[in-house]
């Protein structure tokens, strides 16, 4: 394959959101990873272009179909992405849990320690924390709908208010979370 072929596959595009800024990355149509707008964006192509050893060109009209879903999501019409993926090489743990993260129902939450048993894990609650910190994409591996066993919030890779703004827009109450 010629570099110009492989690198007219990678795409990116940056759309707006209510928690801010999104940038959704795809290598030959397939989602790899959404950045929030506190990572700084030139820090993630930059890492997606060495990881795939070609550039990562912007094109708002490919992704189209990825930004209409995340518009209709954000709209409180959609509750599940059918967005085709392309998981990363992680340990095997790691991918387990990242795809467990789409069976947690729409605005329902698990604990760290829920997941871990679910996966049949037992007190492996932080290891389940760690794969959720490391998911390349988060919203579509809904990663925001793992809180801690006490019911807080905990860490997201996403800003501040991000997760607390998703659970509230899933459970269809008002937030007045923002991006910051």
């Amino acid at each position: 394959m010629s570099d110009t072929v492989h690198a007219a596959a990678n795409r990116y595009t940056i759309i707006p959101s209510p928690i801010g800024e999104l940038l959704i990355a795809a290598q030959e149509a397939r989602i790899v990873h959404v950045a929030f707008e506190n990572h700084d964006f030139a820090s993630v192509l930059e890492r997606l272009e060495s990881q795939f050893g070609a550039p990562v060109l912007r094109d708002d009209e490919t992704l189209r179909y990825a930004t209409d879903q995340f518009d209709e999501y954000f709209a409180g019409t959609r509750e599940s992405f059918e967005l085709p993926i392309q998981r990363g090489n992680t340990e095997r743990f790691i991918t387990t849990v990242q795809q467990n993260l789409a069976t947690i129902p729409y605005g329902e939450t698990r604990s760290y320690g829920q997941l871990a048993q679910e996966l049949d894990k037992p007190g492996a609650a932080r290891a389940v924390g760690s794969a959720c910190a490391r998911n390349p994409m988060p919203i579509i591996q809904p990663c925001h709908r793992v809180v801690r066993a006490d019911g807080t919030y905990g860490e997201f890779s996403g800003t501040p208010g991000a997760k607390k703004y998703l659970l509230a827009l899933e459970r269809g109450e008002k937030s007045d979370a923002t991006a910051a």
